[in-house]
Order: C-alpha cells, then sequence, then structure tokens
C-alpha cells in the first residue's frame, strides 16, 4: 500500500466516508454492460444456483438450478444462460474499422465495439473461469450430450477470465476492484471485497457515516452477501427446506411448479440486492470523467474480441486445460508489458496517482526558468535540434545526472537531465536536453519546446514500445517442457537387467 493510499484510508475512517485516489477513470464503461450476478451451491465445486443477469436495470433475468447436484439441470442453466450471453455478444458484431500495421503498408480490420462483461466482485470471475472449464470440452453428441450453445458458452466465459487478468483491460470487470482502484475506505483490503460494505463507503444512505453504513451493510439480513457463496443461515434455513421440498414434489407438476416458485422467489430475494448495488456502483464509476488513454486500452480489448470472433468463426477449438511451457512464458511476457504500461498510463492520466511517485523520488514538479529553443548540438557527425531548458523544483530530485525523463503533457520527447545543482531556499534547478517530439527540421515547432513560465511534471517512467522476445519453438524445447522426448539408451539383451 501506497503512503498516499494509507493516508486516504485515515482520512476516510476519521471522516467517515469514502476518500478519492484518483481524478479520472481508468476503466472503459460500456453503453450496455452485461452484469452478471451468480450464485454457487455451498459445499460443491462450481455447482450454480442461480444467476441474475442483464444489460440493463430494468432487464435482469433470473436462471435457477432446482437442484445442482443434478447434471441435467446444471447443463440446462448453462444453456440458458448461453441464450443471454452469446445473442449479448453478437450485438456487438456489427460494423468494422481497418487499422493500419506494419507502418500502413497493410491493413486488418477488428470490431467498433466489443462486450463488457461486469460480476460484483473477484469471486465472480474466479465463477468464470471454473464454470468456462466445466462447459468448454462438453461434447454435443455421444453419452450424456449438452447442447450445442453450451461448449461455446464455456470458451467466451474462458475468454473474460483472462482478459480479466491482463492489466488495463475492460473486457471483464470485478466492481470492488474497479471501486477501490479509485476511492479508498476506512476498512481493510479484505472488507473492500464486500460490496455492499464498500458501497456503504462510497454512498451511505443519509444519516449514517461510512462505518455505520459498512457495520450496516455486513448484516445478512439486511443485505445478502454478493455472491457467489451464500449466507450459511439461508443455506441451513431457508434454501435447504425449498430444495428438500422441491425433491419431494416428485413428478407431481403442480407442486413441483409451487416448489420452484418459491425457490425463484427466494434466490431473486438473495441476488436482487447485489443487482442493485452494482448498477448503483457503475453509476458512480460512470460520473467520473475517463482518462485520456482509457480508450487506446480499451482499442486493445475490441483488437482481443474480434481476433477470438475470428477464432471460434474459423472452428477453432477451446483454450487448453493448461499453458505449454513457452506458451506460458509468451503469455506471462505479455501480462508483464501490459502491467508496466498500465501504471504508467495512470500516472499519465492521473495527477494523484503521479503524486505517489513524486514521493518516491520517481517524478518532480517544476517551474520552467530557461529556455534556449534553438541550441543546436553539433558535437556528432551532423548538426541536430537539441533544446536545453532549467527547470526549478521545491522537490527532492533522485534521478541521477544523465537520466532520460518523459513529461507526461509531451509523452513522445525525451528529456535528458545534463546537471541538477542544488540552491538555497530549498529548491533545486534541473537542466534538461530535448529531443524528439519537435518536428524534422532544426527549427522547434510551436509549442513542442516548453516556455519559461510552464509548470511541468518530469518522470523516470516512460511507455516506450519494446519488441517482444525471441521464444523458442515447442519443438527446440526440451522434452520437460513439451518438447521431443529424451533419446533412450540402447537395450542390449546380453546385458543383466539388474548386474550384481
Amino acid at each position: 500500500m501506497s503512503t498516499l493510499r494509507a493516508l486516504a484510508r485515515a482520512q476516510a475512517l476519521a471522516t467517515g466516508r469514502a476518500q478519492p485516489v484518483a481524478t479520472v477513470r481508468h476503466l472503459h464503461l460500456a453503453d450496455r454492460p452485461l452484469v452478471l450476478v451468480p450464485l454457487t451451491l455451498a459445499g460443491e465445486a462450481n455447482a450454480p444456483l442461480a444467476a441474475l443477469v442483464g444489460a440493463a436495470p430494468e432487464e435482469a433475468r433470473l436462471l435457477v438450478v432446482p437442484q445442482p447436484r443434478n447434471r441435467d439441470q446444471r447443463f440446462a442453466f448453462a444453456a440458458d444462460l448461453a441464450s443471454v450471453v452469446l445473442s449479448w455478444i453478437d450485438e456487438h458484431r456489427g460494423p468494422t474499422e481497418a487499422v493500419p500495421v506494419d507502418r500502413g503498408r497493410d491493413v486488418r480490420h477488428r470490431y467498433l465495439d466489443a462486450p463488457q462483461l461486469v460480476v460484483p466482485n473477484p469471486a465472480g470471475v474466479t465463477f468464470l473461469r471454473l464454470f468456462g472449464r466445466s462447459t468448454r470440452f462438453r461434447r454435443t453428441d455421444g453419452e450424456y450430450p449438452v447442447h450445442p450453445s453450451v461448449p461455446l458458452l464455456g470458451q467466451w466465459l474462458t475468454f473474460f477470465a483472462e482478459r480479466a487478468e491482463h492489466p488495463g483491460s475492460a473486457a471483464t470487470v470485478a466492481l470492488t476492484e474497479a471501486l477501490t482502484l479509485h476511492w479508498a475506505t476506512g476498512q481493510s483490503v479484505v472488507e473492500d471485497l464486500h460490496l455492499p460494505a464498500l458501497l456503504g463507503w462510497l454512498d451511505p444512505p443519509a444519516g449514517l457515516d461510512g462505518a455505520q453504513a459498512a457495520a450496516r451493510a455486513e448484516d445478512p439480513s439486511v443485505c445478502p452477501p454478493a455472491g457467489p457463496a451464500t449466507d450459511p443461515d439461508f443455506d441451513n434455513k431457508v434454501l435447504a427446506p425449498a430444495m428438500a421440498a422441491y425433491d419431494a414434489a416428485g413428478d407431481d407438476p403442480r407442486a413441483r411448479q409451487v416448489a420452484y416458485a418459491e425457490l425463484e422467489r427466494l434466490l431473486r430475494g438473495q441476488l436482487a440486492p447485489t443487482w442493485e448495488l452494482v448498477w448503483r456502483g457503475l453509476s458512480l464509476l460512470r460520473a467520473m470523467p475517463a482518462g485520456e488513454r482509457v480508450a487506446g486500452r480499451w482499442s486493445g480489448d475490441r483488437d482481443a474480441f474480434t481476433g477470438y470472433c475470428e477464432h471460434v468463426d474459423a472452428g477453432g477449438g477451446p483454450q487448453p486445460r493448461r499453458d505449454g511451457a513457452v506458451a506460458a512464458a509468451q503469455r506471462l511476457h505479455r501480462l508483464e508489458r501490459a502491467l508496466t504500461s498500465y501504471a504508467v498510463q495512470r500516472a499519465y492520466d492521473d495527477p494523484l496517482v503521479m503524486a505517489e511517485y513524486r514521493l518516491t523520488g520517481e517524478a518532480f514538479v517544476g517551474e520552467v526558468t530557461l529556455a534556449d529553443p534553438h541550441r543546436i548540438d553539433d558535437s556528432g557527425k551532423r548538426p541536430v535540434l537539441r533544446p536545453r531548458i532549467q527547470v526549478v523544483t521545491t522537490e527532492p530530485v533522485l534521478v541521477p545526472v544523465g537520466a532520460t525523463l518523459t513529461s507526461p503533457t509531451r509523452p513522445g520527447q525525451k528529456a535528458r537531465v545534463v546537471f541538477v545543482t542544488p540552491t538555497a531556499g530549498a529548491k533545486t534547478e534541473v537542466v534538461l536536453e530535448l529531443s524528439g517530439g519537435m518536428g524534422r527540421g532544426r527549427t522547434a515547432a510551436p509549442g513542442t519546446v516548453p516556455e519559461v513560465g510552464e509548470r511541468l511534471c518530469y518522470t523516470t517512467l516512460g511507455d516506450t514500445f519494446l519488441p517482444a522476445p525471441a521464444f523458442p519453438a515447442t519443438e527446440e524445447t526440451p522434452w520437460t517442457h513439451g518438447g521431443p522426448p529424451a533419446p533412450r539408451e540402447p537395450f542390449d539383451a546380453d546385458v543383466p537387467a539388474h548386474p550384481r
């Protein structure tokens, strides 16, 4: 936890209200996201019990599994869920746009929009991953066939679960994580995973402070858990008798219909409060302006969606149960690059996020006091434009001479530290030599060189492109990593198997 976030938590506890730790919204919000609030049966491995799903507050559709231990009922639930999810995905497969690649020598096409799936908390993402794994390998023929839409649903749920792991992606949103990215509460990180308590701090009812609202929300009789786990008292005292009544109805259609309606009523009562809280949380996020670089990250989600649509259309198989060694290394590299880029982009978009790096000495803010926009460096083979500016700051400057800095206001321009001179009054003069982002001539384009009096932030954070390393082909790896088997010694029949 950073110093600023710890301070914000202390202030939230003192004031009784969550404190903002961001000035802009750092994720894209779709106009019609699909909200999925799942419930699973306690004591069973990912046995779905019920779900509320829909793309608008008034479009909630309740899906119920009367007996989750019954395989046929579980996959009937999966088929019903597929009818909702797959049709919603198809709504986003509309117009496409041409995107230049290979420095303009070629083009590719991607959809103008992509689906966004919202679940209440990270446990909801776990439900997607596990339920996707249990459905994407199912056969549609032979013994125990399932509806043809079930394996496809499993592939798409796995796609959304994998996008949830990608830093900066907004294809899958765990709402508690999205909210705590922008606000700090006066409770622990574990307590922030409880959506009702979290929203108690962010938007408490009239007459209550955040701590009181959170304590009230933790009472299951006031607000049931946000799933997918259910409250044990509800399981033992309410759900178990209702399921027993459904089983006891046997083949009596009227008795079974009455028991099913009672189960629907009980489960809707468990899911409806969380459904309302999810949309309330989304409205809080939607009220914030989006960061400048959010649209670029959403373009990456649209690329991923387009690519997976092409994979499905081409008859591609489901995702493997586990990655091979090379695929795992490639995936890890992509996630590490995305995490670094996401951290830099958030800092560039948000002064509050950048303030954390200013505290650690990775950034400083100062005022331009001198500028030489016409300076030419003729020490090399040919003269080049290298303006210099002097920035005076009252913040500690921990970057060494020769370090390369970047300003969020001019991300395409590099600034090399030439001198760092402490002066009287706890100030520091930093002389920077600029390169890039000023045009191709020996005269800087207007506005590309900072002017005297301009206040700027410079940081060691940089979002430069790094080419991917060369990974070996699978057949080039040793047998321990999925390559060809190790050679065996030739067998000699004359040699005893167990020499003494």
